[in-house]
Formats: structure tokens, sequence, C-alpha cells
């Protein structure tokens, strides 16, 4: 059982303190083929593994599989509540990792994403100049099935990042969509094309 987001606010609002739950731990194999299953077929053996090591519980992030490929991929967070892994091409690996150190200060999405606009803006992060891709997964606790490699309900975004775009340079719109791409942040350098699968 991972940590739910609610337990903090659940017991402000009873008077109690938080009690802490105990994550599961997961082998190295289960971590890997949990994280490369957001990626198509062909780039799944190749790809860099994240993960949280061996059973150690202290919940640094360590290199799992050295990759042969330009894919890294995210294990499922112990810590946090429901199922989540994530794949990108290895030119978005400084924006993800400083995204993952702001959040480790305990900033919050829209502080992660004012920070390093800033510092992209500023020079001192770099973002890919040419498109490049991030799968994911999000589903609930236990989704994930060892035996067939898949997440069967879970949802899947995909996700090109393509600095600058706008809906007249792309052709796509910045309207969210249920169905099909949209552009968001257009214009900005960390513009990217989703798509729900």
């Amino acid at each position: 059982m991972k940590l739910a987001r609610s337990v903090p606010l659940a017991a402000a609002l009873l008077g109690c303190a938080a009690i802490p739950v105990v994550a599961q731990e997961k082998s190295v194999e289960r971590q890997i083929a949990e994280a490369v299953s957001p990626l198509p077929e062909p780039l799944r053996r190749g790809a860099e593994v994240l993960g949280y090591g061996d059973g150690d519980g202290d919940g640094r992030m360590v290199v799992l599989r050295e990759g042969t490929n330009t894919m890294i991929c995210l294990a499922d967070d112990p810590m946090r509540e429901g199922f989540h892994t994530a794949c990108y091409h290895e030119s978005l690996g400084p924006f993800m990792a400083r995204g993952r150190e702001l959040r480790a200060q305990g900033k919050n999405a829209a502080e992660r994403r004012a920070i390093r606009i800033a510092e992209i803006e500023a020079g001192t992060l770099t973002m890919p100049d040419h498109p490049a891709a991030l799968y994911s997964l999000t589903g609930e606790e236990g989704i994930f099935d060892p035996a067939t490699g898949t997440a069967p309900g879970a949802a899947g975004l995909y996700v090109v990042y393509v600095a600058y775009a706008t809906e007249e340079s792309s052709g796509i719109s910045a309207r969210p969509a249920a169905e099909g791409p949209w552009l968001m942040g257009a214009g900005t350098a960390w513009a990217h094309i989703m798509y729900r699968r």
C-alpha cells in the first residue's frame, strides 16, 4: 500500500497526527517491467530505467538498468498513491530531472512549471531543439499485470515536446481535447503536443 495523499488532510480534519503508511517494496525486475510498459514494444528492451533500489527502503531514485537506446523510463513511485510510470527521450533528461528535484523541495506543479520556464528562458535549463516524446500510464494501485507486462485500464498520455510551437506553426489546436491531439504551452520553450489514449 502506498502513502495516500489524503492522509495529512484527513489527519488535520480529525485533529490527529498522520499515521505513516509503509510502502510496498517491489523487486528490480518488477519495477523495470512496470517502468517500460508505456513504451511501444520495440523501444522497451533498450530503455534506461530509473527506480527505487532493491528494497533498501531509502526512497532514492537510482539507475536500475542502463540503456542502449534514447529512452529513459521512471518506475512507479512507491510513496505516491496509485500507479504511474513515464518514459521520455533522453534530450528531455535535464528538464525532467529538474522537475524531480523541485518536487523533492516541496514545490507544487505550478511552482515547478514556473521555475523551469524561467530557467529555460534564462538559458540555465536546456530543452531539445527537435521533437522529443514522452509516454505515460496512470491508473489505480495494483493495475499492472506482470504476466502480460501491461496495465489494463490505465490511462495513456502521449506527449511530443516541440519548443515554441503554436497553433499556426503546427496546425494543432491549443484547446484540450478528449480525443485527438492538442497543443499545451503554445509559443513557449516547453510547448508540447498532448494525446490521450
